[in-house]
């Protein structure tokens, strides 16, 4: 240790936190200290979330703004207690990452500069069932977060319709994510399926609001569900962290009733704190409940049984059965 490093005790695991006063977010002129001390601050909600489950690191180490990549595979050379996990590309290739075992695993990340923390749908000890459905509200150009709420709100309006159980946060950025945590009984690709099934569900009900369009040039001004977001050996931004951002947005679990007042950009690791100790962790029972997907594979029953292809999958993954031509519409060959 240098003279400037710090070590901090978490639970009886030393972590060694180097350049504490190293500014992160410009806008108020936060530390790398201060980002450690906001997940200290949220350790419990944080972990109901993120615990046992691998890591995708998004690292800056200059902070937001700054230089920057995705790391899958931890360094070579890391303490002995670190946690890691194998897992696997689209193509099969497969890397150690990261698991969010506790909160010692999370500042150790954070020294190395990660601003992001992007989350597999398992958990490390259960990798062959994805237990959790993320539904990913993307606005596309020309979408203001009114229309955003509307969608989420349509989207609970159809999961209470088919007895499933949501949970609401917010992206850390224009969107908002609606998760639904399952009984371990389902893979990626039916999770996927199901997803798909949402999508074009909301889109037949909402066509002027909602789309399920993959091809950006058919989405039109309206909001995106991302079904992709639930391809196999996919991730998605982690609930309670903090995003790369000047004014360190956070992605922020909320209760339903707060949808018509929540403002994203307010949620940063200066407010969240005092917002988590007057109401509590919205998701602090969700994992009490798991749901069941089927519901929503007999939608894509239904989908196939009408005469519907899958979806398109993104291009990094290999073609899939029942695809249609991976090509925009605009692009595809004429008869």
């Amino acid at each position: 240790m240098s003279t400037d490093d710090l070590a901090i005790d978490v639970d009886g695991t030393e972590v060694v936190i180097s350049h504490p006063g190293k500014v992160f977010f410009p806008e108020r002129g936060e530390t790398k200290l201060d980002l450690i001390r906001f997940y200290q601050s949220i350790a419990e909600p944080l972990l109901k979330a993120l615990q046992g489950r691998p890591l995708l690191l998004e690292r800056y180490p200059n902070g937001a703004g700054g230089k920057s990549w995705f790391q899958k595979r931890v360094p070579k050379s890391v303490p002995s207690w670190l946690r890691t996990t194998v897992v696997a590309t689209p193509n099969g290739t497969t890397s150690d990452a990261l698991v969010a075992a506790d909160l010692a695993h999370i500042l150790w990340a954070v020294n190395l500069g990660c601003l992001g923390f992007h989350v597999w749908p398992y958990h490390a000890a259960t990798p062959e069932f994805t237990d959790e459905l993320r539904i990913d509200l993307d606005p596309s150009p020309g979408v203001g977060f009114a229309q955003v709420r509307e969608a989420a709100a349509l989207t609970k309006e159809l999961l209470d319709e088919l007895g499933i159980e949501a949970h609401l946060k917010t992206s850390g950025s224009r969107g908002l994510h609606i998760y639904v945590r399952l009984r371990p009984e389902w893979d990626g690709y039916q999770v996927r399926a199901g997803a798909v099934a949402l999508a074009r569900a909301l889109e037949r009900r909402h066509p002027a609001l909602i789309t399920a369009q993959w091809w950006k040039e058919e989405r039109g001004a309206r909001v995106f569900v991302d079904f992709n977001q639930n391809a196999p050996h996919k991730t998605v931004f982690g609930a309670w962290c903090v995003r790369p951002r000047a004014g360190a947005q956070v992605s922020t679990p909320i209760g339903w009733d707060a949808l018509a007042v929540v403002r994203p950009d307010e949620l940063t690791i200066a407010t969240v704190p005092a917002v988590v100790a007057e109401h509590g962790d919205p998701w602090a029972s969700a994992g009490e409940r798991p749901q069941s997907l089927e519901p929503l594979l007999e939608l894509s029953r239904q989908d196939l049984a009408a005469g519907l292809m899958d979806a398109p999958w993104p291009p990094v993954y290999p073609k899939q059965p029942g695809e249609p031509p991976r090509v925009a519409p605009s692009r595809a060959r004429k008869p």
